[in-house]
């Protein structure tokens, strides 16, 4: 079930040799008024995948939310963003300068990556033993917060590097993790956010099809 807070569902379809996305299929073609009703198989609707999802039902995952506000909504491309990890019940634990939370609520507008693999049964059983006691660790105390060297990802990837080692694997540095798992999520989810309020302001949003081997738009989106 789509939650709320993830925005309207973002639909694909062809016409007038264009792509078209739109929250709904309309009965005619805003581009030439003509009725979209579809004859082809390949030229049938599909929905756009969307990045967001209810953090609070991933399990042993990496979350991704704005501070403030929610992606679809304040975010602007430059605001400051807050990461956590879930349990396996999906309480985002996360780090600030108030110390460690355990969040029932607020991340259900996020980017997830998963950090186990589904049949990592032995870990995940031991996965919120880890996590509670990592977080009760003195080293995440409220004064030991530092906005740029002991932050919300510090706190994270420290998690992630000591169950690695737990594992006998090799360890993530920042630039590792952003750069493999963070930033391809990132990109995309910044595509989708553009597209959306695009359709949010005009109602629909147009790209040329690749076929055709057209230039592509500036500002345009492809998904």
């Amino acid at each position: 079930m789509l939650c709320p807070e993830a925005g309207k569902p973002i639909i694909k379809f062809n016409h007038c040799q264009k792509y078209i996305y739109s929250f709904s299929v309309p009965e005619c073609c805003p581009l030439c008024r003509r009725d979209v009703g579809s004859r082809k198989l390949e030229e049938a609707p599909i929905s756009i995948s969307n990045p967001f999802i209810n953090g609070h039902q991933e399990k042993c995952s990496f979350l991704l939310r704005p501070t403030q506000g929610t992606f679809l909504r304040e975010y602007d491309g430059r605001s400051d963003l807050h990461v956590g990890i879930t349990n396996t019940s999906g309480v985002v634990y996360n780090y600030n300068v108030q110390g460690i939370h355990r969040d029932e609520a607020g991340w259900e507008q996020s980017i997830s990556i998963p950090l186990l693999q589904p049949n990592m049964y032995g870990l995940m059983d031991q996965w919120d033993k880890y996590l509670e006691e990592f977080s009760n660790s003195g080293a995440w105390l409220p004064h030991r917060y530092e906005e740029d060297h002991h932050n919300c990802y510090n706190y994270t990837l420290t998690f992630i590097n000591c169950i690695l080692s737990t594992e006998g694997m090799e360890r993530l540095d920042k630039t590792d993790f952003t750069e493999k798992y963070v930033l391809p999520r990132t990109r995309k989810a910044s595509k989708y956010i553009t597209l959306y309020r695009a359709i949010e302001e005009h109602g629909f949003y147009v790209t040329d099809r690749p076929q055709h081997q057209a230039s592509t738009p500036q500002g345009s989106v492809s998904l």
